[in-house]
């Protein structure tokens, strides 16, 4: 099954952030050219992409726990409001906290 990724590189990580089964399309004769700029990708497995995205080196990341945690409405209407991801951003600020607690 062809797929297609997306994925975000840093130095230290690569997170995926789409792995959905691709779309094909009739292969267009050898007469006609691509438009420039684009590129064909050959048809690969979860697998191969798998292997070609995970580098050596490259610490894992630990599984979330999922917990239970009041809050005042008005902190979760705020992490809310951006949209999307608001417990990431929460993880995220939690986890900039201990670092600032720890560093001194």
């Amino acid at each position: 099954m062809p797929v297609s990724a997306v994925h975000t590189e840093t130095r230290h990580e690569i997170r995926v952030i789409s792995l959905r089964k691709a779309t094909l399309m009739k292969r267009a004769s050898a007469s006609t050219k691509s438009a420039p700029g684009t590129v064909e990708h050959p048809e690969a497995d979860v697998r191969h992409i798998v292997r070609g995205i995970v580098r050596h080196g490259l610490e894992t990341v630990p599984p979330k726990t999922s917990i239970s945690l009041r809050v005042d409405r008005e902190v979760l209407d705020w992490f809310k409001a951006p949209g999307r991801g608001y417990q990431t951003r929460m993880n995220a600020v939690l986890r900039a906290f201990r670092d600032a607690s720890t560093a001194g």
